[in-house]
């Protein structure tokens, strides 16, 4: 797992600016802040996997308090954010049955959560399997 600390910026008539301070080059932005944050995760991801492709060493993450000394000042600063970004795992494709109601439930609570569908409904699973939720 690699975890990076993201600077969020927001200039008056602009979307969300989003640097990876740690990470030189990684940038993105989003209209909200939601999708700056979904953003950021993809961001990160992809330019992590590049660098592991050329043979480069995954930068050091610095505190937060370091980073944050160096961003704050910034014109437009709004918040650090802690992105995680998980080790790259083989996905394994699967054909499931839904009816069009529960598939739109799965949908909408996936898409609050800034989840893919596949993501959301292997954490429910887990939530189920580990006893934090109960299925009646």
């Amino acid at each position: 797992m690699h975890t990076y600390f993201a600077a969020i910026h927001k200039d008056e008539d602009s979307d969300f600016g989003v640097s990876f301070p740690d990470v030189a080059g990684c940038y993105t932005a989003g209209s909200t802040l939601a999708e700056a944050e979904a953003m950021a995760r993809e961001a990160l991801a992809a330019h992590l996997e590049f660098l592991k492709d050329e043979g480069r060493p995954l930068p050091e993450c610095r505190p937060y308090l370091e980073v944050l000394d160096e961003v704050r000042e910034d014109a437009g600063f709004v918040a650090l954010l802690l992105v995680v970004v998980p080790e790259k795992v083989k996905r394994v494709r699967l054909n499931v049955s839904f009816t069009e109601a529960d598939l739109d439930i799965i949908d909408r609570a996936a898409e609050e959560r800034h989840l893919d569908r596949s993501a959301f409904l292997a954490m429910a699973a887990k939530k189920v399997a580990s006893g934090a939720c109960e299925v009646l």
